[in-house]
């Protein structure tokens, strides 16, 4: 555990003291400030996830004066790769590559660099007499501090030239519109805005780089890998823990303890690949050109002219060819269509998340083809191909998360700004306090927060969210100290996250197949990946299901399990344990979602209230206006079409098992969904370590009853806390 420490009224993290913080390991350029040229201050391009020349704001602005020397950068910050496979990180090189030698050709470079982004911006800034540096918007909250650190570094950095260079921030939004912070967060309110499309740049004309610059090399897969894996700080001994699928662990726990299952290994799960494809065409020679770096890859390699080219045969997937690339191609798409327009994510989502190419090249290359089909018109009736609705929905999709993201920064709400986390290219909605509270880690799949302060100093935050046709309000209580108190958490070991599962709330709505398994993972990664230490897990309905599953099969993630009216269920004496397969969605369950959606849109209130049976004046138009809001984002209805497929085949007691630690469960015993009484009845008989209480209340009794739940809440974490206590002294002595 431990405190986020933050400056009052300030919505940046502190960061480390410099004594503190690691430095650059090695810096791959030099040169001194007389080789710069004379006349105009020059031009810093610092590239992150824009890896193109291709419509590229920062590039056409810095190109802009001709006479003024432009400097491309790229460096290998260990925080900007964080959560980098190794599939993405070859990939970044094969970009990197391609860049540079784009750049090459026009008189340019690519500068490499390895380190501390702060300590490599300042040094060549210096170096090159840079009088404005050009840089890409960011919204993950990682990488928007590394920017903020940048900042700081210059501005308290001293310069030949006298004065540090600006920092010009630049994005390339599909829309135009004149103002983020009037958009609405409404994707159905936004549409009927009408706003214009945005056209994409084309390609500046460079000035030659003649500034006697050591622009350095790339590194190979294996010496980037060496470099992150010595930038780890003692943090990071849980990084291996991210590699292993779920199904795979599940997999292990079941035949140790000798349980049947009907789990076997996929391609997903870590298990040999068929060979869907080869890189070699019928007579065995090896295609020429081929998109992809190997045969079990399915993810498109290189920089932006293989993108495009790439797109090109996927959006020309019905019109079949005689390339073999193509061909190939074509084969990918059959394999990674699991769902109706999966594909298009699965083969591009790599290059689109580096700015290979960029969102509204891919609106506007699709859109034409779209147009050079029709005689020029797009019909009001739907796309003609799938393919084609496939790249117009994801772009859409990742576009209005952006947006989404973008505005929650701009306009932060009170003391509880949001973040956003990327998890394997897709952004997660997080949030955490910016003063010194007592708080414990909780997960649950939010939407909005409301803040209010009750008697006696005790405040809490809430959390509202939507979840398939019922509607659910999760929260997250905590104690405000008072400086010098200690009465509840010893305040330099304690740190609180609140995320939303992908799929919910702000955070991203992908095109795949959701499932407890893979939310089960997003929890592990966020754990490993952010908080980097132990975490009492707390989390309602599918929440507290999801949560078993991280405590169950990552035990030592976990320092205690709270359920609140957990979904799941306890079987006694289990033998088998059957588990739900990955499978397309029938047009049925389609149908279905859709007419949840419409149903939850016109009767949220009515539908929460019934979960509220105790107080039904928590549900208030906040909470139901945010609900409805999520509703209309992209890739709701998917979300709610994967639900159909759900068992909870895993039962809780075989997690519970399998976790070991402490557990409490909450129960509102006037639950409509869950028959209470015998639920508890179960846990009793069949989990004789779980400590129970019942609550007169329905299936949210954290904001129902919540001085109940919040007192209950307080007493178990300060009991295990100090538990813990001796067991934490003991390894710090170690």
């Amino acid at each position: 555990m431990a405190l986020l420490a933050l400056r009052p009224g300030h919505h940046r993290l502190l960061h480390a003291p410099p004594a503190q913080r690691r430095r650059s390991q090695r810096l791959l350029v030099s040169c001194s400030a007389s080789q710069v040229s004379a006349g105009a201050a020059a031009a810093l391009v610092w590239f992150k996830h824009d890896l193109r020349v291709d419509d590229h704001p920062g590039l056409v602005a810095a190109c802009a004066e001709r006479r003024r020397p432009v400097v491309p950068l790229y460096v290998f910050d260990r925080r900007i790769l964080a959560g980098y496979s190794d599939t993405m990180l070859e990939l970044l090189l094969f970009a990197l590559k391609d860049l540079k030698s784009t750049l090459k050709l026009q008189q340019s470079d690519l500068l490499i660099a390895l380190g501390n982004a702060e300590d490599v911006v300042l040094k060549l800034a210096n170096e090159v007499q840079a009088g404005v540096i050009y840089t890409e918007e960011e919204v993950e909250h990682s990488v928007h501090t590394v920017l903020a650190n940048v900042e700081s570094s210059l501005s308290n950095g001293s310069f030949t030239r006298g004065n540090p260079p600006e920092m010009e921030v630049w994005s390339a939004p599909l829309y135009n519109y004149k103002s983020l912070r009037e958009l609405s967060a409404s994707r159905d309110q936004f549409l009927k805005e009408k706003l214009p499309m945005t056209i994409p740049l084309s390609c500046p004309t460079f000035p030659a780089l003649n500034v006697g610059l050591d622009t350095g090399s790339l590194p190979t897969l294996d010496e980037l890998k060496v470099f992150l894996k010595e930038s780890r700080t003692p943090q990071d001994d849980w990084v291996p823990i991210m590699s292993m699928p779920a199904r795979s662990i599940l997999k292990d726990i079941l035949s140790q303890r000798k349980i049947k299952s009907n789990v076997t290994l996929s391609v997903s799960d870590g298990g040999n690949i068929e060979d869907i494809t080869t890189n070699a065409d019928a007579s065995g020679r090896r295609i020429k050109d081929s998109f992809f770096a190997s045969v079990s890859s399915l993810e498109v390699r290189g920089g932006t002219d293989i993108a495009l080219d790439a797109l090109a045969a996927f959006l020309k997937y019905l019109e079949g060819t005689g390339k073999a690339s193509w061909q190939e191609l074509h084969d990918k798409v059959r394999f990674a269509e699991t769902r109706d327009g999966a594909s298009f994510y699965t083969l591009f989502g790599a290059a689109i998340q580096l700015g290979v190419i960029s969102r509204r090249r891919v609106y506007q290359e699709t859109i034409q083809y779209e147009r050079d089909r029709n005689a020029g018109f797009l019909s009001p009736f739907g796309y003609s191909t799938p393919t084609v609705t496939s790249a117009v929905d994801a772009i859409c999709s990742l576009e209005w998360s952006w947006l989404l993201a973008s505005k929650s920064q701009l306009c932060i709400e009170g003391k509880y700004p949001l973040k956003f986390w990327r998890w394997k290219g897709y952004l997660i909605q997080i949030r955490t306090p910016l003063c010194r509270w007592v708080i414990i880690l909780y997960t649950s799949q939010l939407a909005s927060y409301r803040l209010t302060r009750l008697p006696n100093e005790t405040c809490k935050i809430e959390a509202s969210i939507h979840k398939g046709c019922t509607a659910q309000v999760h929260i997250i209580f905590f104690r405000k100290l008072k400086q010098g108190e200690n009465d509840l958490f010893p305040p330099a070991q304690i740190r609180f996250w609140a995320i939303t599962l992908l799929g919910f709330g702000r955070s991203e709505k992908p095109n795949v197949d959701y499932s407890e398994l893979l939310w089960s993972e997003l929890l592990r990664d966020f754990i490993v990946d952010v908080v980097s230490e132990p975490v009492h897990l707390v989390g309602n309905s599918i929440g507290g299901y999801i949560c078993a599953i991280a405590a169950g099969l990552w035990p030592s993630l976990a320092n205690s399990l709270v359920l609140l009216n957990s979904a799941g269920s306890v079987v006694p004496s289990y033998s088998f344990i059957p588990l739900s397969k990955e499978g397309r969605s029938s047009w049925l369950s389609r149908l279905q979602a859709r007419l949840i959606l419409l149903f939850l849109r016109s009767r949220a209130g009515g539908i929460l209230k019934k979960y509220y049976p105790t107080r039904t004046e928590r549900v208030d138009k906040p909470l139901v206006d945010e609900i409805i809001r999520a509703s209309y984002d992209p890739g709701a209805t998917t979300v709610i079409e994967s639900i159909f497929n759900f068992n909870l085949s895993i039962p809780l007691n075989f997690l519970f098992d399998s976790f070991g630690g402490n557990i409490l469960v909450i129960q509102g015993m006037k639950d409509p969904l869950t028959k209470s009484e015998s639920f508890v009845s179960m846990l009793r008989e069949h989990c004789s370590k779980v400590q129970i209480r019942e609550l007169n209340a329905g299936h949210a009794p954290h904001d129902e009853v919540p001085d109940q739940v919040n007192s209950l809440l307080s007493e178990w974490m300060k009991v295990k806390e100090t538990e813990l206590k001796p067991a934490l002294e003991k390894s710090k002595a170690i």
